[in-house]
């Protein structure tokens, strides 16, 4: 855990005051944000800084699952429950599906969930497979890392690919070799959570890069300011990967921000910071993107299944402001 006695807070940067005024009228896509982990407080915030849409991998949800209907249970959530609640705040909500690194490493119980992946690889609301791939590297992540991308080359359709922790490069070229190996398309893969270390082999050999902006690890984004203004913005994309951890849900508009300031033209943070990760996803195959510049507007009255987050008439937003809750 970080704490104040292991990180070093002079290498963290000088705080700049939050002022998101440089990026109003701005859109925004989170393309990694896993938000059955964040509040009602967070989908707020989200669409106040312009985030329109979010894309919501499948991954490890802090302690391993013992059976198939949890992980049944929990992509059923993601094509429905999180996908009405983001609604409900004027948030498009898609997701990626897939067999998290983790959890592959459960051989008896990895295979069953292959079985149950062709039954939600199709639904309304799934992008691709993901996120998917290496943490541990070992066999048995390599083995259902391959059977996942046989199953997204049979699909046609995009992969994210989570990137180890530890020992990171060779992690990431090994993704990239295997991808290669069977015959995707680099363009429709997302090499995701890059470094100053990774990123110009991802990018020399065609594939997606993406850069997960989290706080004291992974990449801040005084660094991500550097790495577009050295590689450009062609083939990058940046997320926050905001989690049940130490994260920003605002890390998109942030570093939007953040580029805008210190000089790095408005069409390349655009890239960076939407239509790069609308084209890499193929959003355009599930969404008329025309709609995107219509405000999503709740609707109190709805229900997903019964139930409603706007209880009682509720409106999606609080005053904050205030010390009266009413």
């Amino acid at each position: 855990m970080c704490t104040e006695l292991n990180r070093d807070l002079a290498s963290m940067g000088k705080p700049i005051p939050l002022e998101l005024d440089v990026i109003k009228g701005m859109k925004f896509v989170d393309p990694h944000i896993h938000m059955v982990s964040r509040t009602t407080d967070d989908y707020q915030a989200l669409f106040d800084a312009g985030v329109l849409l979010v894309i919501e991998p499948a991954f490890w949800v802090g302690q391993p699952r013992t059976g198939l209907d949890t992980f049944k249970d929990y992509y059923s959530s993601l094509i429905g429950w999180e996908r009405f609640r983001a609604s409900q705040f004027g948030i498009r909500h898609f997701c990626t599906i897939g067999l998290n690194s983790r959890e592959a490493n459960n051989e008896p119980l990895a295979e069953q969930v292959m079985e149950l992946l062709p039954h939600f690889i199709y639904k309304e609301g799934v992008l691709g497979i993901g996120e998917i791939g290496f943490d541990d590297q070992t066999p048995a992540e390599e083995k259902y890392y391959r059977a996942q991308l046989e199953l997204a080359k049979e699909a046609n359709v995009p992969v994210q690919v989570h990137t180890p922790h530890r020992d990171k490069t060779r992690g990431t070229l090994r993704s990239m070799e295997i991808a290669l190996e069977h015959g995707l398309d680099p363009q429709m893969v997302i090499i995701d959570h890059n470094s100053e270390e990774t990123v110009k082999d991802v990018l020399d050999r065609g594939f997606w890069a993406g850069f997960t902006i989290y706080p004291f690890t992974k990449m801040g984004n005084e660094r991500m300011v550097d790495i577009v203004k050295t590689y450009g913005a062609e083939n990058i994309m940046v997320n926050s990967a905001a989690d049940w951890g130490i994260s920003d849900p605002l890390a998109v508009p942030k570093t939007a921000a953040l580029m805008l300031q210190k000089g790095i033209d408005r069409e390349s943070v655009e890239k960076v910071t939407y239509s790069n990760s609308i084209e890499a996803f193929g959003v355009a195959n599930h969404l008329d993107l025309a709609t995107l510049n219509e405000t999503l507007n709740a609707d109190p009255t709805a229900k997903f299944e019964g139930n409603t987050i706007l209880r009682g008439g509720q409106q999606p937003r609080l005053n904050k402001g205030s010390i009266i809750i009413s």
